[in-house]
């Protein structure tokens, strides 16, 4: 069905892509997937297709560097033209196995490091793109997205100042709370969903499990979710429950307002298997609080469906919840960096979004609505339908 749309669409300009941070396992997958489309539309089209020169490449992808200096400052260097064309820069500011040499010492990259790097690439292009998207899956940031007294607001320092350099678009997926568009109103900002390809992997992985009132539930593990619950929830026609976590914000403790008591708003979860669902995953505190007091509660399987799997402490808290039977699976796409370590665990599932992302950058780059591609829900009721 996309293929006809595109068939019947020129596209923008000429598309370009720039991979920064997962150049290898993400950016290839993508470029090699919309490749393979082109072509195959091309291929199987029964009437005369006028297409721009380049749109059927063997690969979109444009050569760059990001060298550094001994002092640890960098640049950014593309070697290949990019007059014109439609600019997608895609990049994971969370990928720290990457590292630069600084003063003889190996350093790893933070997303901070990342975000400069976008700039530097926006820089280096000197104006000559005639459009430049920029996607971010994890919003730089996206945290710190409000201002509490005195603090800093860098999410909406950090999407002002690409917008300033002449990013035209901003991709994200599942921002942690996407009103920080609001610091710019003039410029595009797409907050894509994950929901169908979690929906679809878990119930594609366990069978067994049964998408209806009685026997499901999904999950928030804090008020801040409940948005994400009530989406997934309505897709599948089941009920939603939320945790509500009650502080002390008398004390501070490492940063944060130590939690007095744990209340759960919702119908009865016994006997009923439960979905929690989050956008992710660093500690794990958050998710594994949360499935505990679901244990206590009697539940079936505990599934965690988190969109970022950033495991900032490691993996050995996530192994012991697990070996204690805290939960059962866990899912996290591979929209972030995922450490090796994780990828073989028994109950881990990594959920590839590549083809999603290609589809969006081939749709936006044929200048096609992406009304289609954000609504989930048919596609979701013709699964649930397959499954009876």
């Amino acid at each position: 069905m996309q293929d006809t749309k595109f068939d019947d669409a020129m596209s923008f300009a000429p598309l370009k892509l720039i991979s920064i941070g997962n150049y290898a396992e993400l950016g290839m997958k993508i470029d090699s997937l919309i490749t393979a489309r082109r072509k195959k539309a091309l291929l199987n089209s029964r009437k005369p297709v006028f297409k721009m020169p380049g749109y059927d490449a063997d690969s979109y992808l444009v050569p760059f560097e990001c060298p550094r200096f001994g002092t640890g400052e960098g640049k950014a260097v593309i070697n290949k033209s990019i007059r014109g064309a439609d600019l997608y820069i895609i990049a994971d500011t969370t990928n720290y196995s990457n590292t630069y040499a600084m003063r003889g010492y190996n350093s790893h990259m933070s997303p901070d490091d990342y975000f400069m790097d976008i700039k530097r690439v926006i820089m280096a292009c000197s104006g000559h793109p005639r459009r430049i998207t920029v996607i971010m899956p994890y919003l730089y940031e996206g945290r710190q997205h409000v201002r509490i007294n005195n603090e800093s607001l860098d999410c909406a320092q950090a999407l002002q100042e690409l917008a300033a350099m002449g990013a035209d678009t901003i991709i994200t997926f599942d921002a942690h709370d996407n009103r920080v568009q609001n610091a710019i109103p003039a410029s595009s900002f797409e907050n894509f969903f994950t929901s169908y390809q979690f929906i679809s992997a878990f119930l594609k992985n366990d069978p067994g499990i049964k998408a209806d009132k009685d026997h499901l539930m999904i999950i928030s593990p804090d008020e801040g979710g409940m948005r994400r619950a009530v989406y997934y929830a309505s897709l599948l026609g089941v009920d939603m429950g939320m945790f509500y976590k009650r502080r002390d914000y008398s004390k501070l403790s490492n940063g944060v307002h130590p939690v007095v008591s744990i209340e759960f708003l919702g119908n009865d979860v016994k006997g009923k298997d439960v979905v929690i669902v989050d956008d992710m995953i660093a500690s794990g505190q958050t998710v594994f609080e949360t499935a505990k007091e679901l244990r206590k509660r009697d539940v079936g399987k505990i599934i965690i469906c988190a969109t970022f799997g950033l495991f900032s402490n490691g993996t050995g808290r996530i192994d012991e919840a697990y070996s204690q039977h805290v939960f059962d699976e866990l899912y996290t796409t591979n929209l972030c960096y995922c450490p090796g370590e994780i990828k073989n665990k028994d109950y881990y599932h990594n959920v590839d979004l590549s083809n999603y992302i290609s589809l969006i950058i081939d749709t936006l780059n044929h200048d096609i609505s992406t009304s289609s591609i954000m609504d989930a829900s048919q596609k979701i009721q013709k699964l649930l339908e397959g499954r009876q």
